[in-house]
């Protein structure tokens, strides 16, 4: 066997098994996509029924009804805008902060500014449940247990991570920018709203898009610090479908939950290009 053939060979087997493993990843996603399809009766049988007798597309509406016999009150829609709130809060603040805090770091020398920026990646290992508590006593005394300030307020604080892509990025744009917008009399903040921010779009983008899956998804911050049904989330609610009555009704949770993950899906496959050039280009691998 010649090389062309040897390396024609490997390419195949690697496709073959990259589709295998896609299909292993996809199948919860098309069980549950199936699911919220089914009649109740086809949602538990065994052994397990992929394709429904006949799709029931009215599960999608009993989903974001306010109420039905199965489910009792669960207010879908409640849920779904207090998620938006929440996740245009957080995108928008961690935007902001980290993209000034990068440009620190990045771009204006000031003492001790190396140090700093190790004791900020240093944050990045200690893990969320070390400091847990003490950030729940923090918001208990500030009074915002039972408000979402404490879901978006820390967004306009920065995140380790979200610094260091950017400030990577930032490294990538020639200083000769700064330094003749410099002669013409820009200031610092002029250089980095018209040049530097600009031209950091796709890095900006992925910052973005990292900060609006996790809001999105959040479960842990909203079972943590929210306690009225009135301010629950996407993520939290869903649990309301369960054990209601004596059951859990799965075929519309299914349906609650393709709604729930619709939207990420459809934000990365827009953003899938600009997000892939981000990471490209700000040096990380």
């Amino acid at each position: 066997m010649n090389k062309t053939s040897a390396d024609r060979t490997r390419t195949i087997c690697a496709h073959v098994a990259l589709v295998l493993l896609s299909v292993v990843f996809v199948m919860p996603l098309l069980w549950m996509l199936t699911t919220s399809l089914k009649p109740t009766p086809e949602t538990m049988t065994s052994p397990p029924r992929w394709i429904p007798s006949h799709l029931l597309w009215s599960n999608y509406r009993d989903a974001v009804a306010y109420g039905s016999k199965e489910l009792g009150y669960v207010p879908f829609l409640v849920y779904a805008r207090n998620t938006i709130i929440i996740t245009i809060l957080a995108v928008g603040g961690s935007v902001l902060s980290n993209a000034i805090v990068a440009y620190s770091f990045a771009r204006i020398k000031w003492p001790g500014r190396d140090l700093f920026f190790g004791v900020t990646l240093a944050t990045m290992m200690v893990p969320f449940p070390v400091t847990m508590v003490p950030t729940f006593a923090l918001f208990k005394w500030l009074g915002w247990v039972g408000t979402f300030k404490p879901l978006w307020v820390p967004a306009f604080f920065a995140s380790a991570f979200s610094i260091f892509l950017l400030r990577q990025f930032y490294r990538t744009i020639p200083m000769e920018l700064s330094e003749a917008a410099k002669i013409d009399g820009c200031s610092e903040f002029r250089i980095f709203t018209d040049i530097v921010a600009p031209l950091s779009r796709p890095a900006l983008m992925v910052v973005a898009l990292f900060t609006f899956m996790g809001s999105w998804n959040d479960f842990l911050g909203p079972l943590i610090y929210l306690v009225d049904q009135q301010t629950f989330t996407l993520s939290l609610g869903l649990q309301a479908y369960q054990s209601q009555h004596g059951g859990t009704a799965w075929n519309l949770l299914m349906a609650a939950s393709c709604l729930v993950i619709a939207p990420v899906i459809v934000v990365f496959f827009l953003a899938q290009k600009v997000f892939i050039q981000g990471i490209a280009t700000s040096g990380l691998k």
